[in-house]
């Protein structure tokens, strides 16, 4: 199961004992203190920020994302846009030929010129008396039609010439100068790749230890050596009733625009931070059965085997619950070497070329 299981049984059976009576005087048979020392490599138990975390999986989809279409039917004028092109926020993406609706809105508002007009002498015309009611109702309408049509005209000038809504990328070009469109029709796709959000279930048994504001952490098979971070921002209001699970969503921010929408992505939740929890190397871990132990070296540099209670596992770490203090040093190497009460000698470790980074879960 570890490092050391090819630990003698010699070991094995001086562990079994020390559980159960190590504390006894030892017999005439017992080295003198004169005996050579194990030559063994120690490390110090460290307290360390571990984050308990939970692995799932999700897929990463676009923070915003829309399918661009025109309002109005038209001639597709000058060059469109370009396909992959990066654009802002209210940036002109396609403009349609504009003849035919300056010129119905050069007639709406010559209507409404006259129309004005014409209220503005039946309202005089009814002060004075001169002039019925009905009449008069009649200008107020018409004035009032040809004021609504002149403004719907402004707003069909103005839906031809589509801009972005957001900033992001465009993505493929279903149109080409000069084509004829009608409303509805598709032009291109806006996403905006900036931020991503990380979409994921999780069993409902773990529900009350997710919250708003929780860290994620984001891998992908595109960029396995690296990690993206993310926040929990939404909890689903309900469980779904089919697969028990809790929708959650984060955001994953995304400024160079490495990871894409529609990725499989795997993801650790992180469910909760202890500060200082007291971490060892994996190496200095003895089991047999349920029982664990380690070697603790005493300043007169003997070992004690002494139980201890796991907790998180990680890369080439262990966290150790009970049994150790910040600061005791433990035998990672030459366990087969150490008996208990033994003496031991402390050797440098050898040179490695990675440090584990302290990370736990569940799945």
């Amino acid at each position: 199961m570890f490092s050391n299981s090819a630990i003698s049984l010699a070991v094995v059976a001086m562990f079994v004992i020390a559980l159960t009576g190590c504390g006894k005087k030892q017999g005439a048979g017992a080295p003198s203190p004169s005996a050579m020392a194990a030559v063994v490599v120690a490390a110090e138990a460290k307290a360390e920020s571990l984050a308990e975390t939970l692995a799932v999986v999700g897929t990463l989809t676009p923070n915003e994302s829309i399918e661009v279409k025109s309002e109005i039917d038209g001639t597709v004028e000058g060059d469109a846009f370009h396909e992959g092109q990066t654009v802002k926020k209210g940036e002109l993406l396609v403009r349609l030929d504009e003849t035919k609706y300056n010129a119905v809105l050069t007639q709406a508002e010559a209507n409404l010129q006259l129309s004005r007009a014409t209220f503005d002498r039946t309202k005089q015309l009814v002060d004075d008396k001169t002039l019925s009611a009905q009449e008069y109702d009649q200008a107020s309408a018409t004035f009032h039609v040809n004021e609504a049509t002149v403004a719907l005209r402004k707003r069909e000038l103005k839906d031809a010439r589509i801009i972005a809504p957001f900033s992001g990328m465009l993505g493929a070009r279903f149109i080409s100068p000069g084509q004829v469109i009608s409303k509805n029709t598709t032009l291109t796709w806006l996403v905006d790749l900036d931020t991503l959000k990380a979409e994921f279930n999780v069993p409902e048994r773990f529900i009350s230890e997710v919250k708003i504001g929780q860290q994620i952490e984001v891998r992908v098979a595109a960029y396995p050596k690296e990690r993206f971070k993310g926040e929990v921002y939404f909890l689903a209001p309900q469980v779904d009733v089919n697969t028990r699970t809790l929708l959650i969503k984060a955001r994953v921010p995304n400024p160079e625009r490495k990871l894409r929408p529609g990725m499989f992505a795997n993801l650790d939740l992180a469910l909760e931070l202890r500060e200082r929890a007291i971490v060892i190397p994996e190496s200095a871990l003895l089991s047999m059965g349920e029982r664990t132990a380690v070697y603790v070296i005493g300043a007169d540099n003997t070992a004690r085997l002494r139980p201890v209670t796991v907790g998180l596992r990680m890369p080439n770490q262990i966290e150790i619950l009970t049994g150790l203090k910040v600061g005791e040093k433990v035998v990672t190497e030459g366990l087969q070497k150490v008996r208990p009460g033994g003496a031991v000698k402390i050797a440098a470790p050898p040179a490695t070329g990675t440090n584990a980074t302290p990370a736990g879960g569940r799945s």
